[in-house]
């Protein structure tokens, strides 16, 4: 007997250091989600994951010009970016964090 095709698509965890432009979606989220949705229709297995990337130093210096710490940025833009995802209507199965 075999096994059904699974699939694990992901994208490029996005920085948690300030919000998603256009760029961002066109380049690496849409074409991932357009991908994962052509699977689904096929009736394939197919998990999308992503998540915030809340290590670099982008974070510690948009950190210093919000005059807060580098957790409270990261917690910022993870919230923000996962809410501009829900948005646009891109669903990932697990929207995690680095962190965790």
């Amino acid at each position: 007997m075999n096994s059904p095709e699974r699939y694990l698509i992901t994208a490029a965890l996005p920085y948690a250091n300030g919000p998603l432009h256009i760029g961002h979606i066109a380049g690496a989220y849409l074409p991932a989600d357009i991908y994962v949705r052509y699977l689904r229709l096929k009736g394939q297995d197919a998990v999308f994951v992503c998540g915030s990337d809340e290590h670099g130093v982008a974070i510690t210096i948009q950190a210093k010009k919000e005059g807060v710490t580098p957790q409270e940025i990261i917690d910022k833009y993870h919230e923000l970016n996962k809410d501009t995802f829900l948005r646009l209507g891109i669903n990932f199965d697990i929207f995690h964090r680095t962190s965790s």
